[in-house]
């Protein structure tokens, strides 16, 4: 949990927050980076149209304070001239920052289709299933990762990440990834040393390296039954936004 120091300094560097819990992260990097690259029409075209019985529930991993949430929702489901609360479209954002996730819910404007919930997903994915059990569902039908998978890694070393790619995947149909290349990572770790804070434990034990998308990619192929079907394209910060499904 970020301290009242934390802060001071996350402001000046925002990019120093040991666990990509930044307090300002949207200032930087906006919602449309990424909406602008994702076709408002992306559950029609992946099958989940309102014409469906069920309902159409969307995970965001480390959702922040909400913001990028809430704007996904409104691009993909509310139409104009719609209410929103009717829709059969849930989405579920999570964060292990509770600060942030206080945040989130102060400001979400769609209490009765946006949840948000503090959870480590490192720790316990209990919140999850019991989520999914609510709403009758064995998995979500699209989950958001985005821009997390180098916080983990850092954190929790290789096993760690590969255990989040799995996790995800166990849970999902459709996997929307944005993995950070690895010169975020070095970026990362010079702005802890330049505060003078200890380094990642991981970092310079980190077998997984240099093309991370890549290694995300094999690991989802080979090893959870997911298969890529779509790129599209890279974020102004040169990341690509990666569709996998369950095969």
């Amino acid at each position: 949990m970020a301290t009242s120091s934390d802060a001071g300094d996350e402001i000046n560097d925002p990019g120093a927050a040991p666990y990509g819990n930044f307090i300002n992260y949207y200032t930087f990097n906006p919602p449309e980076n990424r909406l602008s690259l994702i076709p408002a029409t992306l559950l029609e075209d992946l099958g989940y149209s309102d014409s469906r019985n069920e309902a159409t529930l969307i995970l965001d991993v480390g959702c922040n304070s909400g913001e990028l949430s809430v704007a996904f929702y409104k691009h993909l489901v509310q139409k104009p001239g719609e209410d929103s609360h009717q829709s059969k479209v849930h989405l579920l954002g999570f964060d292990l920052d509770e600060n942030l996730i206080q945040r989130a819910q102060q400001t979400n404007p769609y209490h009765g289709s946006i949840t948000f919930i503090s959870l480590d997903i490192t720790e316990n994915t209990n919140s999850l299933q019991d989520y999914l059990s609510q709403h009758s569902c064995s998995r979500f039908h699209l989950c958001l990762c985005l821009a997390v998978t180098m916080w983990v890694h850092l954190n929790h070393g290789d096993s760690g990440l590969l255990q989040l790619l799995s996790r995800l995947a166990s849970i999902s149909q459709h996997l929307l990834l944005e993995a950070q290349p690895w010169k975020c990572y070095r970026s990362a770790a010079r702005r802890l040393r330049k505060l003078g804070r200890s380094d990642f434990d991981h970092f310079k034990t980190l077998k997984i390296r240099g093309d991370i998308a890549g290694h995300a990619r094999e690991h989802l192929e080979k090893h959870c039954g997911m298969e890529l079907i779509q790129s599209f394209g890279s974020t102004a910060w040169d990341r690509q936004l990666l569709l996998f499904r369950q095969r």
